[in-house]
């Protein structure tokens, strides 16, 4: 079973929390991705992009690449606050006394999870794009 699931629910589910499921550390998000063929929600975007001629193309992958840097950045800063409120949450005995629902940090959790699961689809999906060789002049 892998670290990204736990009692059947994914990380990306606030249950997954709620239920006890581990923080996990960015180089198992990282990793996880990397092993799965998703791109990202930005993969259509990111292929409209590839299909620029320079020197524009250059210009718009290094601007998507700079968004993305700076949206993960964001997003593992706020993981990180997170993940010290569900600590704390977990330490004050809160944890099982709402038998049916999930408290807000689970909720919080599970979102900033997606967040950075979809930050490093991007990057991984743009990063193909500069290793391609473009014809300065490609069809119509």
């Amino acid at each position: 079973m892998s670290i990204l699931t736990h009692c059947g629910y994914s990380a990306g589910h606030p249950w997954f929390y709620f239920l006890g499921g581990a923080v996990l550390p960015f180089k198992a998000i990282r990793a996880d991705v990397q092993k799965s063929d998703y791109g990202g929600y930005l993969a259509g975007d990111i292929e409209t992009i590839s299909r620029k001629r320079e020197p524009q193309r250059s210009t718009a992958i290094k601007a998507m690449r700079q968004k993305i840097e700076a949206d993960l950045r964001k997003d593992i800063s706020i993981y990180r606050q997170c993940a010290r409120e569900l600590s704390a949450y977990r330490s004050n005995g809160d944890v099982g006394k709402e038998l049916a629902a999930c408290a807000d940090i689970h909720v919080s959790m599970s979102l900033k999870f997606n967040h950075i699961y979809n930050g490093f689809a991007n990057l991984m999906t743009l990063e193909v794009l500069p290793k391609q060789q473009m014809d300065l002049f490609p069809p119509e």
